[in-house]
């Protein structure tokens, strides 16, 4: 058996069918290898029982602890049976319990005085911490010599504690683990030898033994800090060729030309640049006029002029004879960025129509819903060359769609895209187009990418003047019923002083779908009142016309409504005659509406910190000062409380990312980043670790400077080829 093969070992040849299904379905390990970089969460240190005083609410645990007493209770006329165990570990104490047909097993088993370990989901019943059906598996043996032996046996070692989940216990998985930990010697070790010895790392299956079987606390610090490494130098051996190999493409220099549309749309602004537009827009105008592809990401706050920044990037290679293109995630934020990029150039919008500027070019728009006519016109547009820029959704993707000579293309909120889309519009170029993707929060994968360097980063984190400070409260509408009173108050007095407002909810409410859904969560909801489905937009706007803004004009705005209602509702709300939009998230990125100064977002806690951080940017962008509420029914000292605090604390974006990425961890770096799959980062972790991540790209870049196709680390290269298969590689080829 070759060395790579035994990594690659189907786990159901070694484990049995059933274990391996349940591993592949629960846990996305399918190999040897997989399983042997499935390392532990935390140790126990066994014979020392966990504390049970510090049990952490609806998570998984294990604990190790003794049953004080057990009894059976009967309810419902005698019909059920209940068996309800207390547990003691001298810290504190906690009920088990156990129904039905799974009451006979424990109840003969679990005997006052036994000790056992569990692992189960913490819940409360009856102001008890308790856990329900949990399985467990008896430490004590029946002998006395026996005992004693298991004792000090058990006692002298640490005890690895695995990400599990209900089908598969963490010693299930130990076991499992021990039956392949002998293919760790056969790990094909990625270091080069003169690296590894240089700082003196353990052999990686020496660190894979350790991982798995420590004997003591230093053998897992010296693991650990092994595999971190790895991880860390393979990623940014991947970058580091990634880099490389886009300096090796051919790309059309754009360089601005005096006297040409950028000028002229610059002589035309009624205001002058920021300090930080200047600066940004310099480095991308240097990138732009070198001959391989732009690969830049532009960060800034909401409301920090990024569109203007993106503006000037397209006119300049309009002017160097190229086209730029725009790609927004909504039909509603295109035709609003071409309703603004028009305004903003006037007759420079204009090229080649009656009364346009003859330096000017043609801005068209395409998107999905367009009439027939219309969408012809534009296609014509772009493939004669005829307009500059051309900003749309999707639909810009599609085939029929073919540029004259496309020569930058600008994502605007990258994460909204998948990498196929981006790559796809890329690909509509002669040679690879310059790229700018502009975002307002990091979201975790770009923040890892960018502290692993795979984008030039450009931060623009000044707002232009005139923009106004935006205050941000929590709202906790369960523990205080009249503060969400005050709110529509609030929403009231901002009306009367002649300005708008948003009220933002996670769902529509009028879809069959989700009145099935909510047929089924009405039985939860009844059983649990936290299990209530999300507030709707148009439940919401009905109560609120009735109630608590009973007088003004309130309308609603949303993803089903038809194209032309959905421009017609912004229109009048962006012309002050609607005084108050109920919306889903479609109004999340890039709505301008000056007027608009405030923003109540419902059941906030079920949006994460960035889509917060960017509805939050729609309000507070003229002279009035902006206010947004967070409402929420989530408990006082809940994550999803901790959460919103942090957003109402902090107008910083990425103070706001780093909050994000430390609790949702990085996605996969390398693969499908927003589709939940698990991260090929299971060690290092990017917030903690950047000193690591630091050390690892200055190794991988010199070791790429001087073999790019790693020729002379046949090791490393097989690694890599394991951790970027075909879908990978291409995934990040395009990121």
């Amino acid at each position: 058996m070759d060395r790579v093969s035994s990594f690659d070992e189907p786990l159901k040849k070694l484990l049995g069918g059933a274990t391996a299904k349940v591993m592949a379905e629960h846990l996305d390990l399918h190999t040897v290898g997989d399983l042997l970089h499935h390392y532990p969460r935390r140790y126990e240190e066994r014979g020392k029982l966990t504390a049970l005083a510090d049990l952490p609410l609806d998570e998984h645990v294990t604990v190790v602890a003794q049953v004080a007493d057990a009894r059976i209770l009967m309810f419902n006329n005698g019909r059920g049976k209940r068996l309800e165990v207390t547990l003691t570990d001298g810290s504190g104490r906690l009920q088990l319990v156990f129904f039905g047909h799974g009451v006979h097993k424990p109840h003969k088993e679990l005997l006052p005085g036994r000790q056992a370990m569990f692992a189960g989901k913490v819940s409360v019943f009856n102001r008890k911490m308790q856990l329900a059906h949990p399985t467990y598996q008896l430490l004590d043996a029946s002998d006395a010599d026996e005992a004693t032996e298991a004792v000090d046996a058990f006692a002298g070692r640490l005890l690895p504690i695995y990400p599990a989940c209900k089908q598969l216990d963490s010693w299930r998985i130990a076991k499992a683990v021990d039956a392949v930990l002998p293919s760790a010697r056969d790990a094909v070790d990625p270091l080069p030898a003169s690296l590894r010895e240089g700082r003196g790392f353990t052999p990686l299956p020496e660190a894979l033994l350790k991982v798995h079987r420590p004997q003591t606390k230093a053998d897992i610090e010296d693991a650990k800090a092994r595999l971190k490494w790895d991880e860390a130098f393979v990623l940014q051996v991947a970058l580091a060729r990634r880099r490389y190999a886009d300096t090796q493409l051919p790309a059309a220099a754009r360089r601005p030309v005096a006297d040409g549309l950028l000028d002229a749309f610059d002589a035309k602004l009624p205001f002058t640049l920021t300090e930080g537009q200047e600066k940004v827009s310099k480095e991308i105008f240097d990138d732009l006029a070198t001959e391989h592809p732009m690969h830049r990401l532009l960060q800034g706050e909401v409301g920090s002029g990024k569109t203007m920044v993106a503006l000037r990037a397209m006119l300049a290679v309009v002017d160097a004879g190229g086209q730029a293109a725009m790609l927004a995630p909504t039909e509603v934020l295109a035709q609003q960025h071409h309703r603004s990029i028009t305004e903003m150039m006037g007759e420079l919008a204009e090229g080649g129509m009656l009364g346009g500027s003859d330096r000017g070019t043609k801005v068209v728009l395409l998107t999905g819903s367009m009439g027939t006519a219309a969408r012809r016109q534009a296609l014509l547009d772009l493939v004669t060359g005829e307009a500059g820029i051309v900003i749309g959704t999707h639909a810009l993707i599609e085939d029929k769609v073919q540029f004259h000579d496309l020569g930058l293309v600008v994502v605007d909120e990258q994460h909204r895209f998948g990498v196929e889309q981006r790559d796809a519009l890329r690909s509509k170029g002669k040679q690879p187009p310059h790229l700018l993707v502009m975002t307002a929060t990091p979201i975790p994968r770009t923040v890892a990418m960018t502290v692993f360097g795979d984008l030039e980063t450009s931060v623009l984190d000044q707002l232009p003047a005139g923009r106004s400070p935006i205050a941000s409260h929590v709202v906790p509408a369960k523990d205080k019923p009249h503060f969400l009173a005050r709110a529509w108050e609030r929403v009231r007095e901002e009306v009367e002083n002649g300005h708008q407002a948003y009220v933002v909810c996670p769902r529509i409410g009028d879809d069959a779908e989700e009145e099935k859904k909510g047929k089924a969560k009405k039985k939860a909801t009844e059983e649990d009142p936290e299990k209530r489905p999300p507030l709707a937009v148009l439940e919401i706007a009905d109560e609120l016309r009735k109630g608590a803004l009973a007088g003004l004009s309130v309308e609603v705005l949303h993803g089903r409504m038809h194209p032309e209602e959905k421009d017609d509702v912004m229109r009048r709300f962006a012309a002050g005659d609607v005084d108050v939009l109920v919306a889903t998230t479609v109004i999340e990125v890039g709505v301008n509406v000056p007027n608009a100064t405030a923003m109540v977002i419902m059941d906030a806690d079920r949006f994460g910190v960035s889509q917060l951080h960017q509805l939050r940017g729609r309000v507070g962008r003229g002279s009035a000062p902006g206010l947004c509420l967070l409402v929420s029914e989530a408990h006082e000292a809940s994550p999803a409380r901790a959460r919103l605090s942090a957003v109402a604390a902090t107008l910083d974006g990425f103070e706001l990312s780093r909050i994000d990425l430390e609790q949702r961890r990085e996605g996969d770096v390398l693969g499908q980043a927003q589709s939940g799959v698990r991260s090929s980062l299971r060690m290092l972790t990017v917030i903690d670790d950047e000193e690591v991540i630091a050390a690892a790209r200055e190794e991988a870049v010199a070791i790429v400077a001087a073999d790019p196709e790693l020729e002379h680390l046949p090791e490393l290269r097989t690694v890599l080829a394991a951790l970027l298969d075909k879908d990978r590689e291409e995934y990040l080829d395009k990121g």
